[in-house]
């Protein structure tokens, strides 16, 4: 049959049967990242939330307190709340048990009846059917009315229908499930990933008790590694976590609770003498990573109402230039949580509220509250202004660094740094630059890559740390400059300083190259803080990778492999001496990229095909903003017990 007589026939037989229709959940493991974003460590972890917000639905209805999570040894996880339990009567739309259409339908469930939960956390609805259909085995145990219900499913279908399995005076429901791993890339869940969601949200739902057990680790009393959350002041304990390592500007933070038009909003905000703006905003528990109606509503507020009483002071009589709404949250913390009883999201990936009475009602409170405050606190709001002016004054110089770069740009011609060694390829998907440790590395570097799509950009030494430098400090650095530059993309205006055009962008994988040790390390992290503070577009959008080169070359005659792990290591040298007899195996340890020659730094570390790249991506916003503030701040002890954790080379190194 020829293509035009195939094509003929595919048409004459296209009619109704050929309409498929998805049953069950079969459209969730069809499509599973159209409903949990992807089927890597990402979309994982979103099973666990899912279960997680119907108990955080319990506790927002005033029915729950207790929430434990629990990873067990084979990577199955159990959420067990002390809430009312799943009804388990009949249905009488479904005709079969409430539990069964909770767990088998979409969008089915509580939070859709307004008697039931006034606000609602999840994550758009989805709910826990979603984790039973992408999970090879669930079970779910309601106790309630003095009964233990279960039923137990199988790819989102029941196994069998709810059986009563005893008697409990508790209430509560128990839900444990298994990842599909025909499904998922990876079913191995992270304990501190994990961890920080569940302190997150005891400090978004003060008197919630949330703990988590691993049970897959032992800690040396050989007890499980265990951890419990418990906020007695919500909003405030969170901002104190999130600056523990900043100098704060006033004693204790600004705290802003109350409802308006019928939004209960919660805030917490403290002036610290760092020179970020650190904005955390959150829907019903969910952060809200692109702002939003809130956001806005925040940001009105507080500029307005900051500006009245600088003006009515007087204390901007001196000033040259105007301030503008940047100037006002420069070394501010802020963390703003809204509770919306039916919330519109927006943006690339839905986390953006666009409830237009949100913004007035978010506007308000901060006006109103923060008004009393500036009246009843005058030395903190003298402490503010000045802070607000010293910002402004760093702006205007910040303005001027800026426009030396673009002109410096236009100059130039093409304005691409002299040390930049370019790729042929033009289309920006396909090109790759990576920035590369000292000149010499990067000599290699240059020799090694393929020129069609990789280029080479080498920095020297540590660049500046942007977590303690004021921003005209930043542009006048000549490896940031560079870095902009190479980049393609424009700094900002005298509007948003803080906005980037990622249209020009030149290169649409960056990777950072540094050298396997303390050193290395020190670099990828500093380069990390300059991007997470003023480029974290690039990593939102998945832009940033960090390259991996490997710790050692063992070889045993003709025979050599490449180790990026001591575990790694142990293997290899067992492989190449079976009978123990390590005398003729040569073990070389790199430290430092320039201890390999071109043809091994694109073998191991640049070539596509076998090299390993890790992406940068921002799990948890608050989690990173304190964790760069840590390692990059004045406060050592908190920065060395991070190290000693979290250290790949302190075996090594020390």
């Amino acid at each position: 049959m020829t293509d035009e007589e195939k094509n003929l026939s595919a048409r004459e037989n296209y009619n109704a049967n050929n309409i498929q229709v998805l049953e069950g959940l079969e459209a969730v493991r069809k499509r599973p990242a159209m409903y949990i974003g992807d089927v890597s460590t990402r979309g994982l972890h979103h099973l666990v939330y899912e279960v997680i917000d119907n108990s955080i639905d319990e506790a927002l209805a005033g029915y729950c307190d207790k929430i434990d999570v629990i990873i067990h040894e084979d990577n199955s996880v159990t959420v067990i709340d002390n809430g009312r339990g799943i009804p388990t009567g009949m249905h009488e739309k479904e005709n079969r048990s409430a539990l069964e259409v909770v767990m088998t339908v979409l969008h089915a469930g509580g939070k859709f009846d307004k008697d039931s939960y006034k606000v609602s956390g999840g994550l758009h609805g989805v709910g826990v059917s979603c984790v039973n259909g992408l999970s090879s085995q669930l079970i779910a145990k309601v106790f309630r009315e003095g009964k233990i219900f279960i039923q137990e499913y199988a790819f989102g279908k029941a196994v069998h229908d709810v059986k009563i399995i005893g008697e409990s005076s508790k209430t509560g429901t128990e839900v444990t499930f298994t990842p599909d791993n025909s499904i998922f890339i990876t079913t191995t869940y992270d304990y501190e990933i994990l961890s920080s969601r569940l302190r997150e949200l005891a400090f978004l739902n003060k008197g919630i008790t949330l703990s988590i057990t691993d049970e897959r680790t032992k800690n040396e009393e050989d007890n499980y590694l265990n951890q419990s959350f418990y906020s007695e002041e919500g909003l405030k304990d969170f901002l104190n976590y999130l600056d523990a390592n900043r100098e704060a500007l006033m004693n204790e933070p600004i705290s802003i609770e109350g409802e308006k038009n019928r939004t209960p909003v919660e805030i917490a905000m403290q002036y610290n003498t760092s020179f970020s703006e650190n904005l955390h905003s959150y829907v019903n528990n969910i952060n809200t990573h692109e702002g939003g109606t809130h956001l806005s509503g925040f940001r009105r507020g507080l500029t307005r109402t900051l500006k009245n009483y600088a003006d009515k002071s007087g204390m901007l009589a001196k000033l040259k230039f105007d301030i503008n709404g940047d100037d006002f949250r420069e070394g501010l913390t802020a963390i703003i949580s809204v509770k919306v009883a039916e919330p519109q999201f927006e943006g690339q990936t839905k986390t953006k509220l666009g409830n237009s009475e949100v913004m007035g009602a978010v506007d308000q409170m901060v006006s109103e509250s923060l008004t009393n405050y500036l009246e009843e606190h005058p030395k903190e709001a003298k402490t503010i202004v000045n802070k607000v002016v010293l910002a402004a004054t760093a702006r205007h110089a910040a303005r001027k660094a800026r426009e030396l770069v673009q002109r410096k740009n236009v100059l130039s011609g093409s304005g691409l740094p002299g040390k930049l060694a370019d790729c042929s390829e033009r289309d920006p998907s396909l090109c790759e630059i990576y920035l590369v440790e000292g000149d010499s590395a990067g000599g290699t570097a240059k020799q090694g890559r393929d020129r069609k799509f990789q280029a080479i950009l080498p920095l020297r030494g540590k660049i500046l740390n942007v977590e303690k430098a004021m921003q005209h400090k930043i542009f006048d650095n000549e490896e940031i400059r560079n870095m902009f530059t190479a980049l393609g993309i424009t700094i900002g205006t005298e509007e948003d300083s803080k906005a980037l055009n990622l249209e020009k962008l030149r290169y649409h994988k960056i990777i950072i190259m540094t050298d396997a040790d303390i050193d290395g390390s020190h670099i990828t992290t500093l380069l990390l803080t300059f991007f997470f503070r003023y480029m974290k577009e690039l990593i939102e959008n998945g832009f940033v990778y960090i390259a991996t080169p490997p710790l050692y070359l063992i070889k045993k005659g003709k025979e050599q492999k490449y180790c990026w792990s001591e575990e790694e290591r142990a293997v290899v040298i067992k492989e190449l001496s079976p009978n123990g007899n390590e005398g003729g195996v040569h073990i070389q340890r790199y430290k430092g990229l320039g201890e390999m020659n071109a043809e091994q730094l694109w073998v191991t570390t640049m070539n596509p095909e076998f090299r390993i790249l890790r992406q940068a991506t921002i799990e948890n916003g608050t989690e990173a903003d304190r964790v760069f503030s840590m390692l990059m701040g004045d406060e050592v002890p908190p920065r060395r017990e991070f190290i000693e954790k979290n250290a790949k080379y302190a075996n090594v190194d020390a």
